[in-house]
């Protein structure tokens, strides 16, 4: 369907500062900002601050952004790309500390599945960190046979208690 609006949603993530944005939550608002700027704001999640997963060092500011745009997935991820190298991110090891992450979790088309894309984002259902902002802002948007928000409980009751 070409010129058809499509929504996506989108999982921002920083955890290193940035000398115009200041700190991660910094980073993550004018992230936010900058989508708003490039396709038109939906809605955004507040921001959480996460401690930090494998190898990457520092704690993570994390959202979810949804956008509207006419873009098809490689094109999208061609754009965020970009966006990630406006505020400064670089190729480098998997995990390690960024200024801003930007990976598409969900779209309206439904599954998406290349060499270099995979929508829904493999890792979503296992990933609280993404799961609560996309919660906050489209419960009700269906993962296979469940809500976001289901997955989001789900997730919760097994993280272990502090």
């Amino acid at each position: 369907m070409p010129g058809a609006t499509h929504l996506y949603a989108i999982a921002i993530g920083s955890n290193r500062p940035h000398g115009r944005c200041g700190r991660p939550a910094g980073v993550v608002e004018a992230a936010i900002a900058r989508l708003d700027q490039e396709f038109g704001l939906f809605d955004a999640s507040p921001i959480l601050l996460n401690a930090a997963h494998g190898g990457a060092g520092r704690d993570f500011a994390n959202a979810v952004a949804m956008v509207e745009s006419d873009a098809e997935p490689p094109d999208m991820l061609a754009r965020l790309k970009a966006i990630e190298r406006e505020f400064g991110r670089r190729s480098g090891r998997r995990w390690g500390p960024r200024v801003l992450d930007l990976d598409i979790i969900l779209w309206s088309g439904g599954k998406w599945r290349t060499r270099r894309l995979t929508i829904p984002h493999s890792q979503l259902a296992r990933r609280d960190f993404v799961l609560q902002p996309l919660a906050a802002i489209a419960p009700g948007w269906r993962f296979g046979a469940l809500a976001v928000r289901h997955l989001a409980h789900r997730l919760a009751r097994k993280a272990p208690r502090g």
